[in-house]
């Protein structure tokens, strides 16, 4: 269910990671190598990334496939970016709010999505949905699972957690409600990247001088591509990643690395 893709890094055109490598992201949409989970990636997309002096990502979304928008192409080629996020999706569940349940979610300088799927959804997280705040509720992005465990994510990070503990703390509280549940969560701030793999593939790349990838699964057969174990937290600043096993966390849950103080070259 989905692929997305974030990257911190040296600056570049967002086609070089999401449309020019052989098994991009792009491609995904209809040829995905590794998804354990659907075929086809059709329901949506999106791609957040940060412009020099912004803090705040823009965000180009749409409700059909990559593959039918006209101007995507224009888009990859031109705009140059030096952290993005990138998500193409097959819903869990079909609903009418269009683009707006394309991934990335966004609010002040983060960036979100959800690869994976609520069991039971949405009856499985009734007392989840208790403990939010109205107004929480009623300005959530849109009636999806993923939309919710942004909510959930993002209420966390606005009590003062970090992405680490937000991501960390969010899976633990929607596997214990909803059993069975694909919680692969991908967040960025244009700074650090942040991930969770709970029940489907997560990988990353590090390349020295050049920045961080990481994805559902390699954009090609480079060597240096990277696992990530299911049930674990990925931290990553600059190049440096950090693996540690969700299911050995509490409340010490690690940051993750700061970013370099010079951009990486």
């Amino acid at each position: 269910m989905c692929r997305h893709l974030a990257y911190v890094g040296a600056e570049q055109p967002i086609g070089r990671l999401l449309s020019d490598p052989p098994h991009s992201l792009f491609r995904q949409s209809w040829a995905p190598r590794r998804q354990r989970f659907g075929t086809v990636n059709a329901d949506g997309f999106g791609v957040g990334w940060y412009a020099q002096g912004d803090p705040v990502p823009a965000r180009y979304r749409r409700s059909g496939p990559v593959w039918g928008d006209a101007s995507f192409a224009d888009l990859a080629r031109v705009v140059r970016t030096t952290a993005l996020l990138g998500a193409v999706r097959d819903a869990t569940v079909a609903s009418p709010d269009g683009e707006a349940a394309a991934a990335p979610f966004a609010a002040g300088a983060w960036l979100f999505s959800h690869n994976g799927a609520v069991a039971g959804w949405p009856r499985s997280l009734a007392p989840l949905v208790r403990e939010l705040p109205a107004t929480e509720l009623l300005s959530m992005a849109a009636r999806s699972d993923s939309a919710f465990v942004w909510a959930l994510v993002l209420g966390r990070l606005r009590a003062g957690d970090d992405g680490g503990r937000a991501l960390a703390r969010t899976v633990a509280e929607v596997a214990r409600a909803a059993p069975g549940s694909r919680l692969n969560l991908l967040l960025t701030d244009g700074g650090t990247i942040t991930a969770t793999a709970w029940g489907d593939t997560l990988w990353y790349l590090a390349e020295p001088r050049r920045g961080v990838v990481v994805a559902s699964e390699p954009y090609d057969d480079d060597p240096r591509w990277q696992e990530v174990p299911d049930r674990t937290l990925l931290t990553a600043g600059g190049t440096d990643v950090l693996l540690t096993p969700l299911e050995d966390l509490h409340d010490d849950v690690p940051s993750a690395p700061p970013p370099p103080k010079e951009p990486i070259p």
